[in-house]
């Protein structure tokens, strides 16, 4: 786990909103989460790199995507697990492991045990609106 302050980026709450849609802000700062079905990226099935909407850093790639038909961008494994962190998350009465960026704290979403199998049996339940997709070709 790494502290806040060996984030590489560190900003102020005023320098986020500046760079931040009230959306991702809500979500990415103050961990919200965005409701089901309505990310621009839960149904997506374009091939390329999932990057931080935030910082830039590579996050996923869409060849470990699944539909896991949970209304959210579902993940097999990170594409380097350098770039996100686990963190416990006790909030609204659950017991659960967030995702956050490493390089920006920015909260991705939560990790559960319940993904394929022949993957691993990990799901990386992310927010749209954390991610920025960086098409192949």
């Amino acid at each position: 786990m790494t502290t806040e302050e060996n984030r590489k980026i560190n900003k102020s709450d005023e320098e986020w909103k500046e760079i931040l849609t009230p959306e991702q802000y809500r979500v990415m700062r103050e961990k919200g989460t965005e409701p089901a079905f309505t990310g621009k990226y839960y149904d997506s099935h374009e091939k390329g790199m999932y990057r931080c909407a935030s910082c830039g850093s590579e996050l996923f790639s869409s060849n470990a995507k699944f539909d896991s038909g949970t209304g959210w961008p579902s993940f097999a494994e990170p594409a380097n697990l350098e770039h996100i962190e686990l963190e416990e998350d006790r909030s609204h009465g659950m017991a659960r492991i967030e995702v956050v960026c490493k390089n920006c704290g920015a909260h991705l979403g939560h990790l559960f045990e319940d993904g394929p199998k022949e993957k691993g049996g990990k799901r990386y339940c992310i927010n749209s609106v954390c991610l920025k997709l960086e098409k192949n070709g």
